[in-house]
């Protein structure tokens, strides 16, 4: 694939935090960590991962403007562009020593998601995409969205809510409506791999409510320039701001997206 300026950069500064990232990976026993709340955890090696990021993106782009998982957002003097940064996703899995997590980055221009990179640093998967271009992998291997059409055949993929998440009653019901008629449903604890595996055709559709913006701007625009299709859980909901969303190869999509939509008001 030959990415735009832009895509580079970001495929550059992924790259340099991933290193940060599996060095630390090997020594996650010693890690200092403290907790943001239930379910949801920050370790030294989230930010210094972050701190690569910004360094890198904002030097080669400084009138962009930047919203991280961990520093927040800071506008910047060109209004219509912006990078949507998580430095770790899948912090939980990195910090039991589960070698499933990614750094995602999207570049936003105006409300729209151009250009995303997910890098998977412990597998050395960079799942990456630009707007009417595609959507590739590690720069060689153009994705696509899966061929299935039966729903028995294909396997779903969703996040748990954590205990006390006012999500996880209708996740729960979500999971009886739809595992008796499916291959299976995975919860491996990474929104941004979960869509570019998608992507990828390992899984044939994804959903999940209450998402943030970096959690899914890389993955969106990966899984729509595979095929996927991309639409809020209900009518009239914007997928990056409201972050209830489900994405799907288009020979099932229509019927996982009816089971799921079920409780769509719950």
């Amino acid at each position: 694939m030959q990415g735009s300026a832009n895509l580079n950069i970001m495929i550059k500064a992924a790259r340099k935090a991933g290193r940060s990232l599996v060095k630390d990976f090997r020594e996650v026993e010693n890690l200092q960590v403290g907790s943001k709340g239930p379910g949801d955890f920050v370790s030294k090696a989230d930010m210094a991962a972050e701190e690569i990021l910004r360094t890198e993106l904002m030097d080669a782009r400084p009138n962009y403007g930047w919203l991280g998982e961990e520093s927040g957002e800071t506008p910047g003097t060109d209004p219509t562009r912006r990078w949507i940064v998580d430095p770790l996703d899948g912090t939980t899995n990195f910090l039991h020593g589960l070698p499933h997590w990614a750094i995602s980055i999207g570049l936003e221009h105006k409300g729209e998601i151009v250009a995303g990179v997910v890098f998977d640093a412990a597998k050395d998967e960079m799942f990456m995409a630009e707007k009417g271009s595609g959507a590739w992998l590690n720069d060689s291997q153009r994705l696509r969205v899966s061929g299935r059409t039966k729903m028995i055949e294909s396997i779903f993929a969703t996040g748990v809510p954590f205990a006390g998440s006012k999500y996880l009653p209708a996740t729960l019901q979500d999971f009886a409506r739809l595992m008796p008629v499916c291959a299976g449903v995975r919860r491996w604890g990474a929104a941004s791999l979960d869509l570019a595996y998608v992507a990828a055709g390992r899984y044939d559709g994804y959903w999940e409510r209450g998402l943030n913006a970096w959690d899914t701007a890389a993955g969106l625009i990966i899984a729509k320039e595979a095929g996927a299709m991309v639409e809020p859980i209900r009518d009239g909901q914007n997928v990056l701001e409201d972050g209830h969303v489900l994405v799907g190869a288009g020979g099932v999509f229509d019927q996982f997206a009816k089971i799921i939509r079920d409780r769509s008001d719950k």
